[in-house]
């Protein structure tokens, strides 16, 4: 849990903003969806891989943006 001490003389609006951009920061929010429902061991295992998949298309991508010749 990000802590935010308010400064001196400081609104409560900015110091509230600063708190959730903390909140952002740590990824909390998506931290909490994530585990509000239970997911089988099955799914979570089929949503890393195509994340894996994604990534290496996405590097493969990325590579041969630069290797191609004029």
């Amino acid at each position: 849990m990000p802590k935010i001490y308010a400064r001196e003389n400081e609104p409560f609006q900015v110091t509230l903003r600063r708190f959730k951009k903390a909140c952002e920061k740590s990824s909390l929010l998506s931290d909490v969806k994530k585990n509000k429902f239970y997911e089988k061991p099955s799914v979570i295992k089929r949503r890393a891989l195509n994340a894996a998949k994604r990534k290496v298309l996405k590097q493969a991508r990325k590579t041969n943006r630069y290797k191609r010749s004029f």
